[in-house]
C-alpha cells in the first residue's frame, strides 16, 4: 500500500499515517522548537541574573559606608564628604517629593487622554494622538532636561512660581526661585511619565469587555455614567498599576531631574526651593567622589533606589496582569 494512503490505529482512533519521507522533517521541527524554547528561556533567565548581579555589586560596594554609618545612613540628613558623614534623607525626600508632584500632575491628564482615546475619540483621530504619545516616550531624557533648563525654568520663574506664591502660599510656596526647584522637577517628570500612564491605562481600558458598556447603555446610562461604572470601576487595579509604573520611571529618572532640581541637599516643605534626588546625587558626585566611604555612600543610595524601583514595578505589573487576566486579555 502506498505511504500516502496508509492508516494507523492509535488509541482506537484511525488517522492517516505520515509519509515516510516527511517523518524525519517533522522530527527535526520538534527538535528545533525545543532548541528555540531553550534559547529564549535562557535569555529570559539571563535578565534575572543581570539584575541579581547588579544588586550584589551595589551591596558589596556599599559595604564600607554601611560599616561606617550603619543604619544611621537611612535616617540622617547630613551630607558632608569632607567629614565623612553621609545621610540619605535629603535625597530620598527629594525623590519622593518630585515623583509625587509628577503623579499629581500626570495622573489626571494621562487617564483623561486614555479615556478619550478608548471611549470618545473618533477612529481617525486615535492613531495620530497615539503616534504623538509614542514620540513623547521616545525623546531622550537629556533633551527633556535641556528643554526644562532653558525653556521651562525661566517660564516657571517668571510666571508660574509668582502665581503659586500668591494663590497657595506657605509653607509649600514661600518665595519665588530661579526656576530650578522641586516644583520644576515635578513638572518635567510629569511630562516624561505621561506616555507610560497613557499607554498602560489605555490597554487596561481596552481589556474591559464591550458587553459591560452595552449593558450600561441599555439601562439608560449616559456616556459619563457608562465610563464611570463600566470602565473605570472594574479597571481600578490596572489603573493603579499604570500609575505605579509611571512612578517607577519618575523615581529612577536622572539627567532631566539633575538639570532642573537645583542640586542642593536639604529637606524643606518649600517646593520652590532647590533640592536633590537619589539619581541626581549619583550623577553629580560619582566622578568626583574620593575615598572608599564616599563611593560606598553613593553605591548605597543606588542600592536603595534599585530596591524601591523594583518593588514598585513588580507590584504595578501584578496589578495590570490581575486586571487584564480577569477579562481574558492576559
Amino acid at each position: 500500500m502506498n505511504a500516502l494512503n496508509e492508516q494507523e490505529v492509535d488509541g482506537g482512533a484511525v488517522k492517516p499515517a505520515l509519509p515516510f519521507f516527511l517523518f524525519g522533517k517533522f522530527k527535526e521541527v520538534g527538535f528545533g522548537d525545543k532548541l528555540f524554547r531553550g534559547i529564549t528561556g535562557f535569555f529570559a533567565f539571563l535578565i534575572l541574573v543581570l539584575a541579581l548581579m547588579t544588586f550584589l555589586a551595589l551591596w558589596v560596594n556599599s559595604g564600607p559606608c554601611f560599616k561606617a554609618m550603619g543604619w544611621k545612613f537611612l535616617i540622617s540628613s547630613e551630607w558632608d564628604p569632607i567629614q565623612q558623614k553621609f545621610g540619605a534623607v535629603p535625597f530620598v525626600y527629594g525623590t519622593l517629593v518630585s515623583s509625587f508632584l509628577a503623579l499629581l500632575i500626570a495622573t489626571p491628564l494621562g487617564l483623561g487622554i486614555s479615556l478619550f482615546l478608548t471611549e470618545l475619540a473618533p477612529l481617525n483621530l486615535r492613531t495620530p494622538v497615539a503616534f504623538v504619545v509614542d514620540i513623547l516616550a521616545a525623546i531622550p531624557s537629556v533633551v527633556y532636561g535641556l528643554w526644562g533648563m532653558f525653556v521651562l525654568a525661566p517660564i516657571m520663574q517668571a510666571y508660574i512660581d509668582p502665581v503659586m506664591v500668591k494663590v497657595i502660599g506657605g509653607p509649600f510656596f514661600v518665595t519665588t526661585s530661579i526656576g530650578l526647584s522641586f516644583f520644576t522637577a515635578g513638572v518635567i517628570l510629569s511630562i516624561m511619565i505621561l506616555p507610560t500612564i497613557i499607554v498602560i491605562s489605555r490597554e487596561v481600558f481596552e481589556a474591559v469587555p464591550n458587553v459591560y458598556r452595552e449593558s450600561a447603555k441599555a439601562l439608560g446610562a449616559t456616556d459619563w455614567e457608562t465610563i464611570q461604572l463600566s470602565v473605570l470601576k472594574p479597571s481600578k487595579p490596572g489603573v493603579v498599576g499604570a500609575v505605579m509604573l509611571g512612578l517607577g520611571r519618575a523615581l529612577g529618572e536622572t539627567m532631566a531631574v539633575t538639570m532642573v532640581i537645583g542640586n542642593m541637599a536639604q529637606v524643606t516643605p518649600n517646593l520652590l526651593a532647590p533640592g536633590h534626588s537619589m539619581a541626581s546625587v549619583i550623577a553629580n558626585e560619582f566622578t568626583e567622589a574620593t575615598g572608599d566611604v564616599y563611593l560606598a555612600a553613593l553605591s548605597e543610595i543606588g542600592l536603595l533606589l534599585m530596591v524601591i524601583t523594583l518593588v514598585l514595578n513588580i507590584a504595578a505589573h501584578l496589578l495590570v496582569w490581575f486586571t487584564t487576566r480577569n477579562y481574558g486579555r492576559a
